[in-house]
């Protein structure tokens, strides 16, 4: 569905990075430094550079952390240029006790933000907020999975999960700090039927994965580390209910619609989640799930459980949302504005 567009994905090359593969170019930058100042500086000289000197008609810029290389980039080339937002980057919880940092980011978002005329965002709560403070029109890219079929070619056996025991899963490449992850532990630590299964990466993996050895989470629990999605699919697709518990502690994620619910309904399964807005929208509207309103353990494991017992009655709006909620249908506005840019 590329319309004969042809797509250079260009991103930052780490240690960690999985192999990539695509049915369009890449290329991955690596770089001296990876956090920090130097960090973000280097990123963005290196981009810009390689931006200005590849020939192109359209430059797309994903985040903040991009904007400032592909605007100036886009400025001297006299190229269009779309801003792709796939979160609220001033709300993210990482910069709000860094007032410099989140300063410069601030500066950055302000001179270039009112200047563009076309701007994507992931939901419409953030589409919003965009709107009220600049006074722009938004349109809303959520990020939806493709709408082809998914297969078990993993038994439970072979993924390590056990046969006889309700599977939850919590899955996501940013299992960090005010995501509930920790209270979902202590919530399966609490009682002896159901089964936790952990796949992706984060700032509190590592010391999931220690309190996970205790005497009250033996035998109840998987960790696996980030997988090539197909792979990770496999885990989900054996699941019984998926969680998303994310805190609404700041404005990145009171306003968030994490990629995992959608992984969640794709593999056929209910959800679980924290009372966050956007979320809210999409249990209420296809009655796929249930809102828990406390981070408590017990509070947790009760909607598990209730999630667990309901789940007959909670599949046929599973199906209606894996119908709906595809990429295929959410990208024509994606499309409609390339066509527009390439008149």
């Amino acid at each position: 569905m590329h319309r004969n567009w042809n797509v250079v994905l260009v991103g930052r090359k780490l240690n960690s990075s999985l192999p990539i593969s695509r049915e369009y170019q890449t290329r991955r930058i690596t770089l001296l430094f990876n956090r920090g100042f130097l960090f973000y500086a280097e990123y963005n000289f290196r981009l810009f550079f390689y931006l200005l000197f590849k020939k192109c008609d359209v430059l797309h810029a994903n985040d903040l952390d991009t904007l400032l290389a592909v605007w100036l980039a886009a400025k001297f080339k006299r190229k269009p240029i779309i801003y792709d937002s796939h979160e609220y980057f001033l709300g993210v919880p990482e910069i709000q006790n860094r007032k410099l940092v989140k300063f410069v980011w601030q500066k950055i978002e302000e001179f270039i933000f009112p200047k563009l005329q076309n701007v994507f965002t992931v939901n419409l709560s953030i589409a919003e907020l965009y709107k009220s403070e600049y006074e722009l029109s938004v349109n809303v890219l959520r990020n939806l999975p493709e709408n082809k079929q998914l297969n078990h070619t993993k038994s439970k056996a072979e993924l390590n999960l056990p046969e006889d025991k309700p599977i939850v899963i919590l899955q996501g490449s940013g299992i960090n700090v005010d995501r509930g992850a920790e209270e979902l532990l202590e919530a399966i630590a609490i009682q002896e039927e159901l089964f936790l299964c952990v796949v992706g990466k984060g700032d509190v993996f590592p010391q999931l994965k220690v309190r996970a050895k205790a005497d009250d989470l033996k035998n109840k629990t998987l960790f696996v580390d980030a997988i090539p999605y197909e792979d990770m699919m496999q885990y989900t697709m054996h699941a019984h209910v998926g969680l998303s518990l994310d805190k609404g502690n700041n404005l990145n994620y009171k306003f968030s619609l994490p990629n995992k619910l959608f992984d969640y309904l794709k593999a056929g399964i209910p959800v679980v989640s924290s009372d966050l807005i956007e979320i809210r929208h999409i249990v209420e509207k296809y009655k796929c799930g249930v809102i828990v309103n406390s981070h408590e353990p017990k509070a947790i494991l009760n909607a598990i459980k209730e999630c667990i017992q309901a789940s007959s009655l909670l599949s046929k709006g599973v199906q209606n949302a894996q119908k709906e909620l595809s990429w295929e249908n959410e990208v024509m506005t994606l499309l409609d504005c390339y066509e527009q840019i390439g008149k």
